[in-house]
């Protein structure tokens, strides 16, 4: 029996057992429509096709797993761009997918074609495949070949586009090759060399001070209970990379905070072992240098990662372990195991635990300054303390994701979502709305500045649409509070095109959306609204008039811009 494209393209994504797709509809799409609900497939429409990517991240990582993005042809593809570069640095196994005009005027252009760009060439710096099908016959194999890349070594994203011709065309399916991902494609690889398990299993017994460090992959590996477990019988401080935040609850008495920069530094400096897992060790971890990393030579490196080209990219190891992170460290607990019996904390923890004092001491003070409107620290502090340990979140914008990386500790693993590695504003509310889909019996809420709200306010009408109940709070200081502290810095008089108009009530576009909104004014009118929020059933929109003055200098400003400004490479 002869099927169209569209129908292929859903055979195969079927067996790769997606249930959910995002995008923006176009014509070209709707030999795939038409059938969608004949495979069980989902079709969530945003706004904008950024924001579906984003969407579709944040749902990737929530549940662990790839996600499936749409754009239309020309403009709509293009629009996918910046959610894909996205994607790209954080690591996310997602699946672009667009339409392109007919085969015969692209190939080459002929010059003067409507919506016509060549987008497999667009998308090949920012994916880890990008191309194109030309023959019906390949759909199946194209469609195996991007998620084979997706999922190979470091996650990522690729793009696949599919002329329109082609998505419209029919083929016999008697004749399709379409195979399940066990058929095509290697699974969850092994533990690793036994031998280097061996090796890190005495390094780690015999050490004196051992430190272990996480990274994204100890997520995507679900591998979060076997990394706690085998520092707690090390008894071993753990510190993650700001990606990896929640795979350890961060109020274990043994965690030190990404900028809780005295003690992370003192406890990885002073390691004689650091087990380091599923990181690339990247800009925002020194690079593995500096004050917050032991000399190399001296300090024994164990690292284990699932890709090739991670393993000691930046930093040299002793023990390099090429593979997956759970059974991986399954197999070395069982080693540490039969070599050491469990471990008491060291000495060092008495000196730790006064740095970790003293920072939260620095956290309470910055929180009590107050000149007019809400602290962002007590904001924070405020949400985080409403919802239950596992709520996930989410947070966007400059200086307001300083204050909330510093007040909102992350309890519960895949419950953070954040641009770690690109910064990138207005991901917050899609990353909300994908996350709510991945996880709907979870509570969803995000903390945003009002700057970056502005880039994809619109979603909270897609929220109302399809009954995606989250939180949003909007901490407001009318502009772009991280330029305000970076001109301020370089000591710039008066701040340059800085400022938004005090007027914007986001609220109120809240409710233009369907959604419930409130302005909040005062810290003790915050919880009442939340709690009005959640009650309301509804997709609901906080906004909280903040403290200029104290937002202007976040705790983690200095640490961070340390970080990413300074001269060493």
């Amino acid at each position: 029996m002869d099927i169209k494209g569209g129908e292929v393209l859903l055979k195969c994504l079927q067996q790769e057992n997606i249930t959910t797709l995002f995008g923006i509809l176009d014509g070209s799409f709707n030999a795939f429509l038409e059938k969608l609900d004949a495979y069980g497939m989902r079709f969530v429409n945003p706004r904008h096709e950024a924001a579906a990517v984003h969407m579709a991240e944040a749902y990737a990582r929530v549940r662990g797993e790839p996600a499936v993005v749409l754009g239309g042809i020309g403009p709509g593809a293009a629009n996918m761009l910046s959610g894909v570069i996205t994607a790209y640095a954080e690591g996310v196994p997602l699946i672009a997918l667009s339409g392109q005009r007919r085969r015969n005027i692209i190939y080459p252009d002929r010059g003067g074609s409507f919506q016509n760009v060549d987008l497999v060439g667009l998308f090949k710096p920012v994916t880890k495949f990008s191309a194109g099908v030309r023959d019906l016959n390949r759909l199946p194999e194209l469609v195996r070949h991007a998620f084979r890349h997706a999922m190979n070594g470091r996650p990522g994203p690729v793009y696949l586009e599919i002329p329109e011709d082609l998505m419209r065309g029919e083929i016999d399916d008697e004749t399709l090759q379409i195979f399940s991902p066990a058929q095509y494609r290697a699974g969850k690889a092994g533990a690793g060399d036994a031998t280097l398990i061996q090796h890190a299993a005495e390094l780690l017994a015999n050490s004196k001070r051992p430190l272990l460090h996480a990274g994204s992959g100890v997520s995507w590996a679900g591998a979060w209970d076997e990394f706690v477990a085998l520092a707690d019988y090390l008894a071993a401080p753990m510190t993650t990379s700001l990606a990896a935040r929640g795979v350890v609850p961060e109020d274990h008495p043994r965690y030190f905070h990404a900028l809780n920069r005295n003690a992370l530094e003192a406890a990885r400096s002073e390691a004689d072992i650091v087990l380091v897992v599923g990181s690339r060790v990247g800009e925002l971890d020194a690079w593995g240098k500096g004050d917050s990393w032991g000399e190399v030579g001296a300090q024994k490196i164990i690292h284990i990662d699932l890709d090739p080209l991670s393993l000691g990219l930046n930093r040299p190891v002793d023990v390099g372990i090429l593979a997956d992170a759970k059974p991986a460290l399954q197999a070395l607990f069982a080693q540490v195991k039969q070599l050491t019996p469990p471990r008491a904390e060291h000495d060092g923890f008495k000196t730790y635990r006064e740095y970790s004092q003293d920072w939260q001491a620095m956290l309470s003070s910055q929180m009590e300054a107050n000149a007019e409107g809400v602290n962002p620290g007590a904001l924070v502090k405020t949400v985080r303390e409403f919802f239950p340990r596992d709520a996930i979140t989410v947070q966007d914008g400059g200086n307001t994701s300083l204050w909330t990386a510093s007040y909102n500790p992350i309890l519960a693993p895949r419950s953070y979502l954040y641009t770690t590695k690109f910064g990138h504003l207005g991901t917050g509310l899609p990353y909300a709305l994908g996350a709510k889909l991945a996880a709907p019996e979870r509570p969803v809420y995000l903390i945003s500045g009002d700057g970056a709200m502005g880039f994809n306010i619109q979603e909270l009408e897609t929220a109302r649409r399809y009954n995606l109940n989250v939180i949003v709070i909007v901490s407001c200081d009318n502009g772009w509070g991280m330029e305000r502290s970076s001109q301020a810095f370089f000591n710039i008089p008066d701040f340059i095109e800085c400022d938004l108009s005090p007027d914007t009530r986001y609220d109120q576009v809240a409710k233009a959306f369907g959604c419930h909104g409130e302005l909040v004014n005062t810290l003790d009118e915050l919880r009442p609204a939340l709690e009005r929020a959640v009650a309301s059933n509804k997709p609901a929109l906080i906004q909280v008039t903040a403290d200029l003055t104290a937002n202007m200098m976040p705790p983690g400003m200095l640490t961070f811009t340390g970080l990413v400004y300074r001269a060493e490479n």
